[in-house]
């Protein structure tokens, strides 16, 4: 249901009728808009990524905002997760089916964001 907003006598504005639930934007978001799950996401649609070697190719975040991050869409769905019982122990990410399927809307954030003026990135 979209809400209708109408503006009173005095100016003011009254939202009638809005979503109760997140919108399915909203949704998305919550799922997949926090800070690096992109990026992540990203950098594992090649196949199985080390953690050392994924924290080196998502640049700028910590390992343990990366490990919170792949615990999330663990969680999730989004990727999964294997221990590798060698000396030293080495824990690898695969992103799943249902990741792959945000695959395609990234892959357009990644042409629109190229299509932008430098600058804007700086912000």
């Amino acid at each position: 249901m979209d809400a209708r907003v109408e503006t009173d006598a005095k100016g003011r504005r009254q939202v009638h009728d809005a979503c109760i639930k997140p919108c399915a934007i909203e949704r998305g978001m919550r799922i997949i808009g926090g800070k690096w799950t992109g990026s992540i996401l990203w950098h594992l649609k090649d196949g199985p990524v080390r953690f050392n070697d994924l924290s080196r190719m998502v640049g700028g975040a910590s390992k343990k905002m990366i490990t919170e991050r792949l615990r999330q869409l663990e969680t999730q769905g989004l990727v999964t997760r294997e221990v590798k019982d060698t000396a030293p122990v080495s824990v690898q990410y695969q992103i799943t089916e249902l990741g792959c399927t945000a695959l395609g809307f990234l892959d357009e954030l990644r042409k629109w964001s190229e299509s932008l003026p430098q600058n804007m990135a700086d912000a």
